[in-house]
């Protein structure tokens, strides 16, 4: 199995429990404030890590983050590539959980955004062809990681989110895959319509050469590419926390292209891994080990 770097964010979460998100002017009190590990990259890496992935993090913490360092080897991911440094605090979520279990963030960069273009030569060095790298846009250095990357023959994975000017042509167009939901895909290609039909063909226009894995919400997910698009539907849960559905979802996909499985399988298994972790409370505490998902599916394909 081919190895996979997670280049990316690294965030201290705070989340507050409340009835309704706070709306301008209003002050409203939280049930609770829970503090977890959190970051796009982080989460990524975390479900590399469970389902099973020779999974490497780099990315940049303040002294305040050592504590994600463990969740991480916890996880079975390899965090010699992570620098400490002594000057920024690490990037922090402060995320509201509403009654319904959806979510509204504001993230605070910190020492992601202090990643040199030094820091990412030093992580790639021991990668290369045949070699998977996951991103985000949350880190520092973006295009430059891409472009080593790129030279080096590694496979491109790009979560475009967050969606900003920060995402260039050149990074979109170097992404071999794109894992990314219905808002990020219309506003990539302009497009009025969130039809899956309509995004997929206006995807195929704009980015010819990627791949792509769409992700929609309640109407369930998809595979693209220039010749063919394969639907998957959800599994129907209780949903207590939506925050790290999407990444998840992104990484037991990769996973599972890491394993070599076929299409439907890579769908269907990011598609019941997403359906567990909306199921918990937390970002990557939420996210399952592939035995549990393996056991989930078992179960549910015996009963069918």
């Amino acid at each position: 199995m081919a190895k996979v770097l997670c280049f990316g964010s690294l965030n201290i979460d705070y989340v507050y429990k409340v009835d309704h998100f706070v709306k301008k002017g209003e002050t409203i009190s939280s049930r609770a404030l829970d503090v977890y590990s959190g970051g796009k990259g982080l989460n990524q890496s975390v479900t590399l890590g469970k389902a099973g992935c020779e999974a490497y993090h780099a990315g940049l913490i303040g002294e305040d983050g050592r504590f994600l360092l463990d969740i991480l080897s916890d996880s079975g991911v390899d965090v010699s590539l992570v620098g400490i440094s002594g000057d920024i605090r690490s990037g922090n979520a402060l995320i509201q959980n509403d009654a319904e279990g959806d979510n509204c963030i504001i993230l605070y960069p910190g020492a992601n955004f202090a990643i040199t273009a030094g820091q990412a030569d030093e992580a790639l060095k021991n990668f290369g062809c045949g070699d998977y790298i996951v991103l985000q846009n949350e880190i520092s250095e973006l295009p430059y990681i891409v472009k080593r990357a790129k030279e080096k023959g590694m496979t491109i994975v790009l979560n475009p989110s967050p969606m900003n000017a920060n995402l260039t042509q050149e990074i979109l167009d170097a992404a071999d895959w794109m894992v990314l939901n219905e808002v990020e895909a219309m506003q990539l290609t302009d497009s009025e319509r969130d039809g899956e039909d309509e995004l997929a063909e206006a995807l195929r226009k704009h980015f010819p050469r990627s791949r792509f894995v769409l992700t929609l919400g309640e109407r369930g997910s998809c595979y693209i590419d220039m010749e063919r698009k394969i639907h998957q539907e959800i599994f129907r849960t209780e949903v207590v926390d939506t925050t790290a559905a999407g990444d998840t979802y992104t990484g037991y996909f990769i996973a599972g292209l890491l394993r070599g499985w076929d299409m439907e399988k890579c769908l269907k298994v990011a598609a019941k891994a997403s359906s567990i972790t909306v199921s918990r409370a937390g970002a990557a505490p939420s996210v399952p080990w592939m035995r549990e998902v393996e056991e989930s599916m078992g179960i549910s394909e015996e009963g069918e």
